[in-house]
This record gives C-alpha cells, sequence and structure tokens, in this order.
C-alpha cells in the first residue's frame, strides 16, 4: 500500500461530505459568491488554530505556494457552487473531482513520480466511474441533456483549477513548507479575493441566511479534508494521493441517492462498483 493512503481514504470521506453541503446550500438558495465569502471567513481560522496547536506554521518563502493555490482554489469552488445551483450532486461532484486525472497526469510529467501499472489501472477505472456516474437515465429530455452539458463546460474551469491546486501543494510541501502553513496563505488569500468579489457583485458584505447557515459547516469539514490530504502529501505520491482523496464523488453520490432522492440506476451501480475497484487499484499503485 502507498504511503500515507490513509490519509487520502479520510480526506476522501471528508471531501465527499463537504460536496454534499455544497449542494445543501446551493439548494437552500445560498449565492456562490456569498457561500464562498462565507466558507473562507471559518475556513481561515480553522486551519490557523491546527498550525498554532500543532506548532507548524513555518514562516518561509514556500508559503507563497498556499498564496498561489488560494487563487485557484476559490476559482474551483465557486465555479462549482454555481453550477450546484441546477445540477445533479451526483453528477455534479464527479466532473469536479475529475481533477483528479489532470494532477496525476501532471505530477508524472512534472515531479518524476513513477507510472506503476496499478496506477494506470486505477486511474482508467476512475474516469470508467466518473463516466458511468454522468449518464443521464436513458428517459432523459434534450433540455436537461443540454442542461447537463452547458454545466459541464463551466465546470471545465473548475476542474482545472482545482487540480493546478493540488500540484501547487507538493512544489510547496517539495520547497519546505508545512501543511498548515500552505493552508494558512492559501486560506487568508482566498478570503480576501471572495470577500472582495461578494461586496463588488452586492456592493456590500451582507451574506443572506443560506449562507450563513451551511458554508461554515462546509468550511470545517473542507478544512479536515485539505489537512488530512496535505498531511499525506507531505511522504505520498499526488499521482496516488489525490485521485483517492477527490474521488470524494463516491460519497457524495452514495449520499445524493440516500438524502436527496436522486436517482439511481443500473448504470450509476456500476459506477461505484468501478470507483471502489479503482480504489483497491490506487491503493497498491
Amino acid at each position: 500500500m502507498a504511503p500515507a493512503i490513509e490519509y487520502a481514504f479520510a480526506a476522501m470521506l471528508f471531501f465527499g461530505l463537504g460536496d454534499l453541503v455544497y449542494k445543501r446550500g446551493a439548494a437552500a438558495g445560498a449565492p456562490a459568491h456569498q457561500f464562498m465569502m462565507v466558507q473562507t471567513w471559518f475556513f481561515t481560522p480553522s486551519v490557523i488554530a491546527y498550525g498554532l496547536f500543532t506548532g507548524s506554521l513555518v514562516f518561509n518563502a514556500a508559503l507563497l505556494w498556499g498564496a498561489l493555490a488560494g487563487v485557484f482554489i476559490v476559482l474551483g469552488y465557486y465555479n462549482f457552487a454555481y453550477c450546484l445551483k441546477a445540477g445533479s450532486v451526483s453528477i455534479v461532484a464527479p466532473v469536479f473531482r475529475l481533477s483528479f486525472a489532470l494532477t496525476a497526469a501532471l505530477a508524472v510529467a512534472l515531479l518524476g513520480e513513477p507510472l506503476t501499472l496499478p496506477k494506470l489501472a486505477g486511474l482508467a477505472l476512475a474516469l470508467a466511474a466518473v463516466w458511468l456516474l454522468l449518464g443521464a437515465p436513458a428517459g432523459a429530455s434534450r433540455a436537461r441533456r443540454l442542461q447537463d452539458r452547458a454545466l459541464l463546460w463551466r465546470l471545465l474551469g473548475a476542474t482545472a483549477a482545482v487540480a493546478l491546486a493540488n500540484l501547487i501543494y507538493k512544489f510547496g510541501l517539495r520547497a519546505g513548507s508545512t501543511p498548515a502553513m500552505l493552508l494558512s496563505a492559501q486560506a487568508c488569500t482566498a478570503s480576501v479575493i471572495a470577500t472582495s468579489f461578494a461586496a463588488r457583485i452586492d456592493g456590500r458584505v451582507s451574506p443572506n441566511r443560506a449562507a450563513l447557515r451551511h458554508a461554515p459547516v462546509a468550511a470545517l469539514v473542507l478544512s479536515t479534508a485539505f489537512v488530512l490530504l496535505l498531511t499525506g502529501l507531505k511522504t505520498g505520491a499526488a499521482s496516488v494521493l489525490v485521485p483517492v482523496a477527490q474521488m470524494g464523488f463516491v460519497v457524495t453520490a452514495l449520499l445524493g441517492f440516500t438524502f436527496m432522492g436522486e436517482a439511481f440506476t443500473a448504470r450509476k451501480g456500476a459506477g461505484l462498483l468501478a470507483a471502489v475497484a479503482a480504489l483497491a487499484s490506487l491503493a497498491h499503485g
């Protein structure tokens, strides 16, 4: 089993829960820009408190990698929240988490991580799982299929942004930063961007009740997920750990079927089985 894989599996669970909180916030009427703003307000003190508690806030030039990651995280998660207003979480989340494939490819190309047969098989199975979970039911209307296709275009930008952020973490860790410092720098940058953006759109800083109710929960869940992922990345390969962690869409899809009444089909069931097989293969990659 790959080093630090346990951290990636734990992060996967929290990322999946976070995606569901995003969907609930969108369904409750939280605008994407307000949701992001409030989330950063709670994410920032959470990761700083973690750094202070563990004594791992190391101030050096490597923290700039975290600031850069913050830019891409805002782009990715804002567009993710935006798409969830109209899209099914069991469809939107798998597309969003498809970032793992790009991160893995970049890690092999730029970081020199090995490309093994189990890793290739795991990535292939993960892509198959995403494709199966994305499949619209045979009876879906043409309008619904077009709507999903339009959401996909917006999600592509979010997917690429998160993939780059995941790779940036590894560069920051290699440069001598710590998970807490990278995340603190990311959070401060993201908070400034998200708050400024929301103030520009609304003309003031005034989040609605739905954002204030759901975004703090998302912040606590995702701060835990990111801490787990970056802790694993200190010693583990990004081309293995990031795909495992980003497969939180499996958790999200299961919760969407169970608690949000989203349709479960044989195709989606096959997608979940493919995802389980992908996780097993990646764990031995």
